[in-house]
């Protein structure tokens, strides 16, 4: 989730290449979604994993992807713009997908990284670790692994002083190493001089016929070549392969986004009620009350207090302001310092001047609203004509009464006054008075009159 670009050690100066791999159809997604394009914190998780391995000094990217993926092409393209595409036509095993990037892993890297889409929550740290493994300890494979709670179903790893040895699958091992609790997590980083001589030599001499990434270690032993075990938590390698696990990847990710926030300076009153997105940006001393969502894209400012059940995707909010509860700001809305946005507020496209207050029950869209102006209850911008979107415009220290409707396009000048109740279709020029309603008109004695009519 870390943003920050890291330093891989003693391996900075060598040239890497990362081979993700996006071809799954992910059939228990049960979607018509490619699997690796549902998002966790807003953000799909093959774009989880590149931002990852490109956070770990990674200089080149390939993403294979099957046939007809072209929206997890566009996906891949969008999150790194030079990320090469290849496509692998039959699914074969891991070391197969590889191979589809063979023309690019075949210019020459010192440093190739094996990574999967599906296992989105891997941290740039571990595969700087990962890199560094292969550059200080000299080993031709580097493999991540994990200390299984459970390690029922994964290859278990082989180590001895030191040096991995060889992975056995749980079907090949013995009843003592099936007591061993170290497993492989499938990531793994080669010397990129050896790669294709490792990756070429695989064979599929298998109940599946497939070829596998795995046998890359006993083939690297049979050269007297080395490999080597980088350790990461299990909860940072787990997959992805259906929603349920969806859901448990979505707990952690947010875990460490709130964690990550409220050591960085916010208060949060009931974190587990939050919800943050990979993008979220929050000032010091922002307060956020339970229940509050935030979309992509939004920017907090210092000292600001978002009330409960509001939700914020694209705004951006500045110094001290307070927001909700039940507010909704919409992409394109920009509130200046001291802002107040009260209960059943929403704010789309429009800026909102200092000081400003729009406390109660209205909708704010496509509109520039001037410093310390009050919109009333119930105001509403009549942006949308039922063919194109018009803008309002009120200026600074302006008075809009309760349940005013302002016709775009519309401008309403500085310090003018709106009398409640009115339908504002013409411009009100600065300090006037605009009325837009009927005359009231009373009858006396008309309901009496009515209901003994009824009766």
């Amino acid at each position: 989730m870390n943003s920050v670009r890291l330093d891989p050690g003693p391996s900075a100066p060598r040239s890497c290449l990362a081979v993700v791999l996006a071809a799954g159809e992910g059939t228990r997604m049960r979607s018509a979604i490619p699997k690796v394009l549902h998002e966790l914190a807003g953000r799909s998780m093959l774009a989880q994993v590149l931002a990852a391995v490109t956070a770990a000094g990674t200089g080149r990217v390939a993403v294979v992807v099957g046939p007809d993926h072209d929206e997890v092409a566009a996906e891949a393209r969008a999150a790194v713009p030079t990320a090469k595409i290849v496509v692998q036509a039959e699914r074969k095993g891991t070391a197969h997908a590889v191979l589809a990037a063979r023309e690019i892993i075949a210019e020459g890297f010192d440093d190739l990284l094996v990574c999967f889409a599906d296992t989105p929550l891997v941290a740039p740290e571990s595969f700087a670790r990962l890199r560094s493994c292969l550059a200080t300890e000299g080993h031709a494979v580097a493999v991540l692994g994990f200390e299984a709670s459970d390690p029922s179903g994964y290859g278990r790893l082989l180590v001895e002083a030191g040096r991995l040895l060889a992975i056995r699958e749980e079907r090949d091992a013995s009843p003592a190493e099936r007591t061993l609790t170290l497993c492989n997590a499938g990531l793994m980083a080669l010397d990129g001089r050896l790669a294709l001589s490792l990756l070429e030599a695989i064979g599929n001499a298998n109940a599946k016929g497939e070829y596998y990434l795995t046998d890359c270690v006993a083939l690297a032993a049979a050269k007297g070549l080395t490999a080597g075990v980088v350790v990461a938590a299990e909860a940072e390698v787990m997959g992805v392969n259906d929603r349920v696990q969806l859901a448990a990847a979505e707990a952690l990710v947010q875990r460490r986004l709130r964690e990550a926030a409220m050591r960085a300076g916010v208060t949060m009153l009931d974190p587990s009620s939050v919800t943050l997105s990979h993008d979220t940006r929050l000032g010091r001393d922002v307060v956020i009350e339970p229940h509050v969502v935030f979309g992509p894209g939004v920017t907090v400012g210092d000292g600001t207090r978002i009330r409960s059940f509001s939700h914020l995707e694209g705004a951006t909010v500045g110094q001290r302001v307070t927001i909700g509860p039940f507010a909704r700001l919409r992409p394109g809305a920009k509130l200046a310092e001291k802002v107040h946005i009260g209960n059943f507020v929403e704010v789309k496209a429009a800026e909102v001047g200092a000081g400003a207050k729009i406390n109660h029950l209205s909708y704010i869209g496509d509109a520039s609203i001037g410093a310390r102006t009050n919109v009333g209850a119930g105001t509403i911008t009549c942006n949308y004509d039922g063919f194109h979107k018009h803008r309002t415009v009120i200026g600074e220290g302006a008075f809009i009464g309760s349940n005013s409707a302002l016709v775009a396009p519309v401008e309403i000048g500085n310090g003018a006054y709106i009398g409640s109740g009115s339908v504002i279709t013409e411009d009100v020029e600065a300090d006037a008075l605009a009325l837009g309603r009927a005359r009231q008109v009373a009858k006396p004695g008309w309901v009496k009159r009515l209901r003994d009519g009824k009766s």
